[in-house]
This record gives structure tokens, C-alpha cells and sequence, in this order.
């Protein structure tokens, strides 16, 4: 090969070099950030196909889209000194590039560890003024808020990251006090229980005594009635006996005499000693019941 061709051949591959390393592509789902000698001098390249200076500029890529950053349960305290394990997490995106930069070099690691500390100062600052009830149902969206504007403006200010939500999955009691809660807890409906059983009991108790109050007075009123009904019946029964009596007392004299017989003679054994002039054998001897 002669000198020209070799010449010819190093100019081509010192071109090649060049270009390769003076194109770059940033993606749609990409940041991109141009560096001068470690100054940003394009803090928002878009997406598509852009020439740098070799070994003067200097591209940084970054994700663009909402990130995702799952904390850890961390232990905090409520208002009432009781200890919670809560679990969050957050999402994030990064709208100041230039901040970014500044406070984290673009090290993705180093920003989550960062926004991870805000978040947790953010959470303990809130829980720290509520009690366990509020956070966890009473003013647990109210909590989030609050801790989503503290932490978007704190993260803009620090990291160039902008919060779009913070959110907790999670909340559990330490597993050192979850015991004696749970004890607690069940002393507490066990409690509960005995006293709505008495309350039961009681009512129940007066229920059946208005029972047993009303069914006797019922049964009198209705003993009442029927020996009302009973009188009037036999009062009309002897007025009826009595005009009928009265239109022949003869014949009611012979009939009672005939019952009379009747009771007397019923039973074999029965033994009568009269004398024989009796009033009681009046009609034996006269069937007119002449003396």
C-alpha cells in the first residue's frame, strides 16, 4: 500500500471519528443536556438527531418521563406518641435540567436518594402533628396534599425536580407494639360486647315485664267481661224462670219436687230417713200435692 493510500485511509477514519463522536441522538423519552467544559450551555435539547464540538461538548442523557421512587416503610411518630410504619411512595419528573445538574451531576441514584430524604422529612413533619386516626382515614388526603406542595416546592428549589404526587400504600403498626394493640383491641370489644348484652338483657327484662303486665290484664278484663255476661245471662235466665213460674206456680212447685226426688234417689246406696207426713213426699201421696 503506497504512502498516498495510507494518507488517504487515516484521513477517512479520522473523519469517521469525528462524526461519531460529533452526532448524537436524543430520544422521546429523553432529556438531553449540552455541556461546554462542564458548563450547561443548552440546558433542553429536543429530541432528534443534533452535532457537537468533539472533546469540547459534552452530552448528558436523562430519563424525561414521570419516574417512580418507592420508599421504604420508615417509623414515625404521631401526634399521641404512637409509633407507624408507613409505606410511601412518590412520583416525579425533572423540570429544572440546570438544577439537576448542579445538585446531582445527573446521577439518577444520587437524585433519588435526595428526594427520598425530602420525602421522608416531608412525612414525619406531617405525621408528627396528627394523631393515628387522622392519618390514617380522617385526613389522610389532606395529608397528602400538604406533603405534595411542601415537596414540589422544596424539590424545585433544591433538585430541579418537580413532585406530581406523593402517595402512601401502607400503614402497619411496629411489630413490638401490634401485640398489645391487638390485646387491647379485643379487651376493648369484649367490653363492648358485655355491655350491649346487659343492655339487651334489660330491655329484654322489660319487654316480657310489659308481656306478662299486659296478658294479666287482659285475662282480668276478660274474666271481667265474661262474669258481667255471666250475670246478665243469669239474671235474664231467672227473670225468664220467674215469669214462667209465675203463670203456674203449681206445676213449679210438682217440677221442683220432681228434682228434688231425682237428687235424692240418684245414688243405690242412698239411705232417707223421713217422717211419713214430710212436706218432701207431698206429691207421692197426692199427685195435685193436696195435703
Amino acid at each position: 500500500m503506497s504512502g498516498r493510500n495510507i494518507v488517504i485511509l487515516f484521513i477517512t477514519l479520522l473523519v469517521l471519528f469525528t462524526l461519531s463522536r460529533s452526532l448524537y441522538v436524543i430520544k422521546e423519552t429523553e432529556r438531553g443536556v449540552l455541556l461546554q467544559f462542564g458548563e450547561v450551555v443548552n440546558p433542553d435539547i429536543q429530541p432528534g438527531l443534533h452535532i457537537k464540538i468533539p472533546f469540547v461538548n459534552n452530552v448528558r442523557k436523562f430519563d424525561g418521563r414521570v419516574l417512580t421512587l418507592d420508599s421504604p416503610g420508615e417509623r414515625f411518630i404521631t401526634q399521641e406518641k404512637k409509633a407507624l410504619i408507613v409505606d410511601s411512595y412518590a412520583k416525579f419528573r425533572v423540570s429544572d435540567t440546570t438544577r439537576f445538574y448542579t445538585a446531582t451531576n445527573f446521577d439518577e441514584g444520587r437524585a433519588r436518594t435526595l428526594l427520598a430524604q425530602r420525602i421522608n422529612t416531608g412525612l414525619r413533619n406531617q405525621v408528627g402533628v396528627r394523631t393515628i386516626q387522622e392519618v390514617v382515614s380522617g385526613e389522610r388526603d389532606q395529608l397528602m396534599q400538604v406533603i405534595t406542595e411542601e415537596l414540589t416546592r422544596v424539590a424545585q428549589e433544591e433538585l430541579g425536580v418537580e413532585i406530581i404526587d406523593v402517595r402512601v400504600k401502607q400503614i402497619d403498626l411496629p411489630k413490638d407494639v401490634s401485640e398489645s394493640v391487638y390485646r387491647r383491641m379485643n379487651a376493648e370489644r369484649e367490653k363492648e360486647a358485655r355491655e350491649l348484652r346487659s343492655q339487651g338483657q334489660e330491655l329484654a327484662e322489660g319487654i316480657r315485664a310489659a308481656a306478662d303486665r299486659e296478658v294479666t290484664v287482659i285475662k282480668a278484663n276478660a274474666y271481667r267481661d265474661a262474669e258481667l255476661i255471666r250475670g246478665e245471662g243469669d239474671a235474664e235466665a231467672t227473670r225468664i224462670y220467674a215469669e214462667a213460674f209465675n203463670q203456674d206456680p203449681e206445676f213449679y212447685s210438682f217440677t221442683r219436687s220432681l228434682r228434688a226426688y231425682q237428687d235424692a234417689f240418684e245414688g243405690n246406696s242412698d239411705l232417707l230417713l223421713m217422717q211419713p207426713d214430710s212436706e218432701f213426699f207431698r206429691y207421692l201421696k197426692d199427685s195435685r200435692g193436696g195435703d
